[in-house]
């Protein structure tokens, strides 16, 4: 079984241009990606500013590209990240996520993620004011698929301790307090998982009361220690058996659109090919046809150095010599290439504290 696969557009960092965001849209479509969750983190609006409404410039780009989708046959969704509205009284609830939500209505969406990550958790009653606001969220009506992303979307203890130990329970209490037809998000054992397994997925759908909607956290690259590598491999550690045990499938992909390509490809390659599917055959396959015959051999050649390596580790010479090299190709992959080598792509602490 083939689950549903997307893109989850949630890393943080400098964000994709709208140009960029339908280049990746119309060359996945043909490998059977099905939904767009727009959810950057640098929109301030869908997160520390999420009670203002959007620029009407701002809006209207997110409504054309909407409509983008819906005529590629991509669903269209929005992340919204309601910031510390749990530490609130219940009683503001309605009121301000329903100011938002009708805000956002005429874009026409899709789905709707309502994401309580990258918040303090530490809460006794945390899932009851979770669920609430999900509630409130979804009784408004203005998307046909609802999602939750919870506090704690993981099992890595990093999560207890960047925003406090996670209450007794809660993934159960959460599971059992929305409405069953709600998906609820999950990255994994980690919060970038290395592999993704039944029985986990088994064991999270227990505690839920329903399959897991992945969050797939490659290739994203975003973070002071992860925008110095590009994750360009092909995706390993997520067997098609996971299959028939996932609502969907999402992936986050990396600062670096076209670049993100390949990876994304090797996984549909991968549901299809099942236990037939070799990663690096599959990566060359999906590079070849995204990027042309030297391009995609010069990327393979180069694979130890910006995957493994990273940027912090390559001297002034060889990023010289690397510039040299990709300057000779005419293609957006290669400028990311330039650019990625130039620091643009680098994203701070502070970017992570504030966005």
């Amino acid at each position: 079984m083939i689950p549903e696969l997307g893109i989850i557009e949630g890393f943080f960092g400098p964000p994709w241009s709208w140009e960029e965001r339908r280049t990746v849209v119309a060359a996945l479509q043909p490998h059977g990606y099905r939904f767009y969750l727009y959810a950057p983190k640098a929109d301030a609006f869908l997160r520390r500013r999420w009670q203002e409404p959007h620029p009407d410039a701002e809006l209207a780009e997110i409504a054309t590209f909407a409509a983008f989708c819906r005529q590629a046959g991509v669903r269209f969704g929005v992340g919204l990240t309601p910031f510390e509205l749990h530490l609130e009284p219940g009683g503001k609830l309605r009121h301000l996520i329903r100011a938002k939500l009708e805000t956002l209505a005429p874009i026409g969406i899709d789905d709707l993620a309502i994401l309580f990550d990258d918040m303090r958790g530490d809460i006794p009653d945390l899932a009851q004011r979770h669920a609430a606001i999900v509630d409130v969220a979804a009784g408004q009506g203005v998307a046909s698929r609802i999602l939750c992303c919870p506090s704690y979307y993981s099992d890595d203890p990093v999560l207890d301790r960047a925003f406090g130990q996670r209450p007794h329970l809660y993934l159960e209490d959460l599971g059992r307090l929305l409405d069953p037809t709600i998906e609820i998000m999950w990255t994994g054992e980690e919060v970038c998982s290395r592999e993704i397994s039944i029985g986990h997925l088994a064991k999270v759908a227990e505690q839920i009361g329903r399959r897991p909607f992945l969050w797939d956290n490659y290739p994203v690259n975003d973070g002071p220690r992860m925008s110095q590598h590009l994750h360009l491999r092909g995706v390993t550690g997520r067997p098609a058996r996971i299959g028939p045990h996932i609502a969907a499938h999402g992936v986050n992909p990396a600062l670096q659109p076209w670049l993100s390509l390949p990876p994304a490809v090797t996984l549909s390659m991968s549901y299809r090919a099942g236990d037939a599917y070799s990663y690096g055959a599959a990566w060359d396959e999906a590079a070849w046809s995204l990027f042309g015959d030297e391009l995609a051999r010069r990327l393979r050649a180069d694979l130890l150095t910006f995957h493994d390596r990273g940027l912090d580790r390559i001297g002034p010479n060889r990023k010289a010599e690397l510039r040299d090299i990709y300057s000779a190709f005419d293609h957006p992959a290669a400028r990311e290439v330039i650019a990625w080598l130039a620091g643009a792509y680098d994203v701070s602490d502070e970017m992570v504290q504030t966005q």
